[in-house]
């Protein structure tokens, strides 16, 4: 399979689209949350990308499971379960409120009795999904994009966790902020979280940093064709001011978190090298300021190749 070019998607061009898709898939969020027990730091209520858009993988439901895939392909919202039953709708423009109700009542048919907050975290205002008709907006060619970024970018992340033999997330899709963020602990607590994310408890922020951490991922914002971000919690001395590449790489005071946009990374003559050289430069700003015992943690992901090519 021919790997695919990393895609050029100007923000600015799909903000409305952007911002229709993330309420959108905050309520397909809230039904894996529903329905998945507990994980620590929520990693039970993420979405994964897939080789077709977004999916919430599967999810326990009675006896059985059932799980939602976005289709970025062929612009389908997918609700399939294991006895074999299945519903879908078109991704097209429509508002929150239309895709609120669809959804749910695709859950229904398929007899999956679901409640949820029906109104989004993390933005402000949070206007209730039913209630939400200001967010319309679908361009399948901007999905289409989105997903071709995000798959990229779980590629060299995924890469990047294979080097850590600690405590460390999954590549995962946070719907809250939507954000695609792989993380690793040094297996310390931290100290307890202030919160303050708009309309979301403090107390879920308090789970989702209740150990010292290294976090990075992608975003679509922060530059012109989104950005990478680093950060740690809790954050220390000197940690913004340490050098990290590759060029364009940068401390973002207001955000709390090192940046480096996407077209930066896109335009590299090798794309690969320069993200994972700001992954690992910004994480060992946090490990080796912190104290983490490296050497215990980190390993080489290619330690069996010599015996993958022995032959007997």
């Amino acid at each position: 399979m021919e790997r695919q070019a990393w895609p050029r998607l100007r923000v600015a061009d799909w903000t409305r689209t952007r911002d229709t898709l993330h309420m959108w898939t905050q309520i397909v969020g809230k039904v894996r949350l529903a329905h998945a027990p507990l994980v620590n730091h929520w990693w039970n209520v993420t979405l994964y990308v897939s080789p077709r858009g977004l999916t919430t993988s599967a999810i326990p439901y009675g006896g059985g499971a059932f799980d939602i895939e976005f289709d970025f392909v062929d612009h389908r919202l997918r609700l399939r379960t294991s006895d074999g039953s299945l519903r879908e709708f078109e991704l097209a423009p429509m508002p929150v409120s239309r895709f609120y109700a669809r959804t749910m009542a695709a859950l229904h048919e398929l007899g999956i009795e679901t409640h949820i907050q029906a109104r989004p975290n993390e933005v402000d205002p949070a206007i209730p999904f039913e209630e939400d008709d200001q967010h319309a907006s679908y361009d399948p060619d901007a999905a289409h994009l989105f997903w071709r970024q995000l798959l990229q970018a779980a590629r060299v992340l995924g890469e990047f966790r294979s080097r850590y033999i600690g405590k460390v997330s999954p590549v995962h899709f946070f719907w809250g902020a939507m954000d695609l963020a792989c993380t690793r602990f040094s297996g310390r607590d931290a100290p307890e979280h202030p919160g303050g994310a708009p309309n979301c408890g403090d107390w879920v922020m308090v789970e989702g940093y209740s150990r010292e951490l290294s976090s990075c991922g992608f975003w679509p914002g922060g530059g012109e064709e989104g950005s990478f971000y680093a950060y740690a919690y809790p954050e220390p001395a000197g940690f913004a001011d340490r050098p990290v590449g590759p060029s364009g790489a940068f401390y973002s005071r207001e955000n709390g978190q090192f940046l480096l946009p996407y077209e930066v990374v896109r335009e590299d003559p090798d794309p690969d090298r320069a993200l994972l050289e700001f992954l690992q430069g910004t994480y060992e700003a946090a490990a080796d300021l912190a104290g983490w015992d490296r050497a215990a943690l980190e390993a080489d992901p290619a330690r069996w190749d010599h015996k993958s090519r022995e032959r007997t």
